[in-house]
């Protein structure tokens, strides 16, 4: 059925093709059909739960941040069985994004390019959707407005985690889209630990002022580091005790690539199967070496139960989906369950 309705949206342009689907979905959401899919459909069981950051995840397998940008959907996600949802990237202002056509399918390759470039409501609009109760847990991804200069981004990103934090239950610092012009250079050592300390201080005071504990702290990278900027940021992590990375964001790489003209060409990050290989190897570099234990969240070219058990293997806590969500639906979710609890993996 899934493979029917996408040969239909991919008739589409493939930003209008994901509001059509938003709006499909708010349909099934609210006509109370999601619900019975979760209940009839998604696979359950203990083995499936996770303990990962001190956060109780009913499964592994999350929804990464870019698609449900503005928490308006994360019910229903959860209901399609994602353990996690991760909202955002969200900024302190609304912004449009970068101007369209901005998001771009390479089928031959099960692969996206997007340049969106943070368009989100805003963070107020953001907890005004996150007011209903939740069914998932929820992180927040955080990111700086498109007009605020690398040296003023701090403030940002602490009006955001003011904004959210009795809203989400984990943040994660984007500092790795290559959408917005200058962000990826706040990855650089020295002003990657300035950041951090700044929000790891203002965590520290939330968690107390609004007396709802600790919220986990993450950092999502981008799979185009050399092995130095790698070591650089597990030694960041270890001296700051940050709980975890998510690896990895979108690549600027276009190598081995099968799809033609013109969307071969197109500036954004690319993002599905051509990112599976070297997603990994981030992820089982930054095991290897870690100091001190952190979590890890690996996303990037999961579109099948294999390249989900050896994001595991490789040593991911958890996982996320995007792009393999929009090639293979829920029965992704559903067939790595499946797998999951085959195998009883914990």
């Amino acid at each position: 059925m899934y493979t029917l309705i996408r040969n239909l949206l991919f008739t589409l342009d493939p930003e209008r093709a994901h509001h059509l689907s938003f709006f499909a979905i708010k349909l099934l959401e609210l006509s109370g059909i999601t619900r019975f899919i979760r209940v009839f459909f998604v696979p359950k069981g203990p083995e499936l739960h996770r303990q990962v950051m001190g956060l109780r995840f009913e499964s592994p397998i999350g929804l990464a941040a870019g698609f449900d940008k503005n928490a308006e959907r994360y019910n229903a996600f959860a209901d399609f069985g994602f353990g996690f949802v991760e909202i955002g990237t969200v900024t302190p202002k609304a912004q449009p994004g970068n101007p369209k056509k901005r998001l771009f399918r390479l089928r031959a390759d099960r692969a996206l390019i997007n340049r969106m470039g943070f368009n989100n409501k805003g963070v107020d609009r953001v907890v005004e959707s996150l007011s209903k109760p939740h069914r998932t847990l929820i992180g927040g991804n955080i990111g700086k407005n498109k007009i605020t200069p690398n040296d003023r981004a701090v403030n940002d990103y602490e009006l955001t985690m003011k904004s959210l934090y009795a809203h989400v239950d984990y943040f994660v610092v984007n500092v790795s889209s290559p959408n917005t012009p200058g962000l990826r250079e706040l990855q650089e050592k020295e002003p990657l630990l300035r950041l951090l300390k700044q929000l790891l201080k203002l965590r520290d005071e939330l968690a107390i002022s609004t007396n709802l504990g600790s919220r986990p702290l993450m950092l999502k990278i981008a799979p185009d580091l050399s092995e130095q900027q790698l070591l650089d940021i597990v030694d960041i992590i270890d001296a700051l005790k940050l709980d975890g990375v998510i690896a990895t964001n979108t690549t600027i790489s276009r190598e081995g690539l099968q799809s033609g003209q013109p969307a071969l060409n197109e500036a954004g990050g690319l993002s599905g199967l051509p990112l599976r290989d070297r997603s990994t190897a981030v992820i089982r570099f930054l095991k290897s070496n870690q100091k001190s234990p952190f979590a890890i969240i690996g996303v990037g070219g999961i579109d099948s139960v294999e390249a989900a058990l050896e994001k595991l293997d490789a040593g991911a806590d958890l996982l996320q989906l995007y792009t393999g969500f929009v090639y293979k639906g829920p029965q992704l979710i559903w067939d790595i369950h499946k797998a999951l609890l085959k195998r009883g993996d914990d």
